[in-house]
């Protein structure tokens, strides 16, 4: 009952409620019945490998593929890290808050640091570095061993070039590595406030993935480690967390698809133009933008009484109460949004 009447709703909750673009099924069809070695030793795992280096501009890198966003953080942030570590992320950065304590469940702390608008400041980076290291009891402290960031943040905000360029500079002045968070890499790419590109993040990042289940696979995430070696037998790190898929062809076909033909970019386009037509209506109607995402998540402020009426025709996720009788909700545009569903939405704002 429940699912019949969601699917009678506008839906604006998320950018993974839809299954896979048409291109990445037909894609698995046509070679659904094809024999070829497991654990993403196969040829189609290799064609996307070679697509991700050379979009990349990083002949040398080191392409893995996990099955969900969580898997990457969790396998990648462990195996940066030393037993006696813990990754530096913003206070509102999706391991800090939405991973139901994934990274503290092997055993590292999540040094949850302040930000703003959700991004991570290279000051605040080198002051947290800097306080461990020159305390006294360090011995006795987690050591801040990473950092970690998301493009876009949670909040769907952007790095510039010269914030990602500082941060990676402060990184590697105090000697930790900076690892990229990408679950929705295709939004932030083809926003027009954007000004960084995959080189740069393969330029600027030890590691970095590309998101595909957010934007246009059935699921699966592209780790890039720029510099092979990175993290030596990674591999088998992910087979030890429970995230090696014996079948890897089925992440390879996929991303092999979205980086055929600039797929990858041009849903993020699809999905961006939208929601900036939604955030068009919305201050149209007099609507507070509560923070100012140029990519496809919008985050404003409505009125109780009129949440309680969008909910009747429309899927959208809540944020947190804003004051006694406001709310701020998210509306998330995605790789297949349509144009009219979009109008639909509008008529109602």
């Amino acid at each position: 009952m429940a699912d019949t009447v969601a699917a009678t709703k506008l839906a604006f909750a998320s950018d993974y409620m839809e299954g896979a673009h048409p291109a990445v099924l037909d894609a698995l069809v046509k070679t659904n019945m094809e024999s070829v070695a497991g654990y993403g030793a196969d040829r189609f795992c290799e064609d996307a490998r070679d697509k991700i280096r050379a979009v990349c501009a990083c002949p040398d890198a080191e392409v893995h593929f996990v099955g969900g966003g969580t898997q990457a953080n969790q396998v990648v942030i462990d195996a940066l890290l030393t037993p006696w570590q813990g990754v530096m992320a913003a206070d509102t950065g999706h391991v800090s808050v939405h991973e139901a304590g994934a990274i503290e469940f092997t055993g590292h702390k999540v040094l949850s640091l302040s930000s703003q608008d959700g991004k991570l400041a290279a000051q605040t980076v080198r002051d947290c570095w800097n306080a461990w290291h020159e305390d006294a009891n360090w011995e006795h402290e987690v050591e801040p061993g990473a950092v970690y960031i998301s493009q876009p943040t949670e909040y769907g905000t952007l790095y510039s070039l010269a914030e990602l360029e500082d941060l990676s500079a402060v990184c590697h002045e105090v000697g930790v590595p900076l690892y990229i968070d990408g679950a929705r890499l295709a939004y932030a790419l083809a926003s027009t406030a954007n000004d960084v590109t995959l080189p740069d993040l393969a330029r600027l990042a030890d590691a970095f993935y590309i998101g595909g289940t957010k934007c246009g696979a059935l699921c699966g995430e592209a780790i890039v480690f720029p510099k092979a070696g990175t993290c030596p037998r990674f591999f088998t790190r992910i087979k030890q967390h429970g995230a090696l898929f014996a079948k890897g062809r089925l992440l390879g076909v996929q991303f092999d698809a979205l980086f055929s033909d600039d797929l990858y970019f041009k849903l993020g386009r699809t999905a961006d133009k939208a929601a900036d037509r939604i955030r068009t209506r919305l201050r149209e109607q007099g609507y507070p933008i509560y923070i100012d995402s140029p990519t496809n998540q919008t985050f404003f402020v409505i009125e109780d009484g009129k949440m309680d009426e969008l909910g009747e025709r429309v899927m959208f996720n809540y944020d947190h109460r804003y004051d006694e009788t406001h709310t701020v909700i998210r509306l998330c545009t995605s790789w297949a949004t349509r144009s009219e569903d979009v109008d639909a939405l509008l008529e109602l704002l």
